[in-house]
């Protein structure tokens, strides 16, 4: 049985804990997207980590964790994490990289730094780890896919002259940069190849024998549904489809094995980066939001900045759930509102002096305004809680006009950020 469990929203609502969770009753688990752009925080007995590229499953020993054909690999950030895991008492993580995966190399990541400095006031606000240039790549087929590593010398080696031309003419024309050198591009090749040989399968045969014998799968995505790049709020998106349906292929699974996808929403909205924000919230109230919020507060995993704070967006929550085809939902980082007296959420949309309940298209969005129904909070602390029914009558209150709201049951709350802080309705 395959289980998928994708975001909702932006992003940094908490999957990479229900991942560490629900991964102990798996045998595999898959990164099937996305790279070292985001990151996923787990706390557990080992300490807390943020996962950026590893999948959630290393912390159990005995999970395959495998690196799908569909996600951007930075290989020197691969190591890192490996080396930390370890030198945190993770030792020998089962770890396996799919030989179809393409390489993010050290010029997508200058490309993507020169590309925010050209735009300035109105750059993407991306986390520069190279990602859009990347998956530029992959499309225009000059991408390096790591089975080429182990390919004949001479053909990696004119793949890089037929590549370089490309890159330095945009490097020195537009960019006003240097050029880059094949001898040192195939040289750092090589590098990778003798870091990634212990870890590169054939993922795919792998996979196909897992689902005949019957292997419980999970796939962890990256980010969340509004930084798709088909469905989520163009262009300040993501550059790989962040959605459940695309796990088959970034993973290279059958599409109907997928028989249940768990969505995670938090109980507010955060958000890094640029972009629509319809229930943004500023000053002190976002502050005292921020700091309450997430295991230690909302700041990005991977960029340490800030994020954005808003209240619930329902509109966007119920639309994330149904582009991801959402089959449970789980409730995350509800024991961060225990401090309000009053809740606002923002049930709809106010464009161009009409309501709209459904979620819009970018130009649409941008001049639409929240509207907010609000709610009695409980002003308590609710971690430790283990029963639903012993949570106070606001908080229940609130779980279940979100659940009415979006449609999808709440199958799991998250009321704590460590591994035992969790509720099964």
């Amino acid at each position: 049985m395959i289980k998928a469990i994708v975001g909702a929203n932006w992003g940094d609502e908490g999957k990479g804990k229900i991942t560490d969770v629900m991964a102990a009753d798996s045998d595999i688990v898959i990164r099937f997207q996305g790279g070292s752009n985001a990151g996923h925080t787990i706390i557990n007995e080992h300490g807390k980590f943020a996962l950026h590229q590893l999948p959630s499953g290393v912390f159990h020993s005995h999970i395959t964790n495998i690196i799908g054909n569909g996600v951007a690999l930075n290989v020197e950030n691969f190591v890192k994490e490996i080396k930390s895991l370890k030198e945190r008492g993770i030792k020998n993580p089962n770890i396996m990289v799919s030989d179809r995966a393409q390489i993010v190399m050290p010029y997508h990541i200058l490309f993507d730094i020169y590309e925010e400095e050209r735009l300035c006031d109105k750059k993407f606000g991306s986390t520069k780890s190279g990602i859009a240039p990347f998956y530029s790549d992959k499309y225009s087929k000059i991408g390096f896919q790591i089975s080429e590593l182990f390919d004949d010398e001479a053909s990696l080696k004119e793949k890089i002259e037929r590549v370089l031309p490309i890159k330095n003419a945009i490097l020195e024309k537009f960019y006003k940069k240097e050029k880059l050198s094949a001898i040192e591009i195939y040289n750092k090749l090589m590098e990778y190849k003798v870091t990634l040989e212990p870890y590169v399968k054939d993922t795919f045969d792998y996979l196909y024998n897992a689902v005949k014998e019957g292997k419980k799968i999970l796939l962890e995505g990256q980010l969340g549904s509004l930084k798709d790049p088909d469905f989520g709020i163009y262009p300040m998106v993501t550059s790989s489809n962040t959605l459940a349906g695309y796990g088959s292929i970034g993973a290279g699974l059958p599409p109907y094995e997928i028989k249940e996808i768990i969505t995670v929403v938090k109980a507010y909205s955060s958000a890094v980066g640029a972009g629509e924000f319809v229930s943004e919230i500023f000053g002190d109230e976002a502050e005292e939001l921020r700091k309450r919020g997430g295991d230690c507060g909302e700041y990005g995993a991977t960029t340490g900045r800030p994020r954005r704070m808003g209240w619930l967006d329902l509109v966007a929550t119920r639309y994330g759930c149904r582009v991801q085809g959402a089959t449970n939902i789980a409730f995350t980082v509800v024991d961060a509102l225990g401090y309000l007296d009053k809740i606002p959420v923002c049930v709809g949309y106010e464009i161009d002096g009409k309501r709209v309940d459904s979620f819009p298209t970018t130009s649409k969005l941008k001049k639409a305004k929240p509207i907010l129904e609000v709610l009695d909070g409980w002003k308590c602390d609710i971690k430790g809680i283990k029963k639903y029914e012993d949570l106070p009558l606001n908080c229940k209150n609130y779980i279940e006009f979100v659940e009415k709201e979006i449609g999808i049951k709440i199958g799991i709350i998250s009321n704590g950020p460590s591994r035992d802080d969790i509720i099964y309705r």
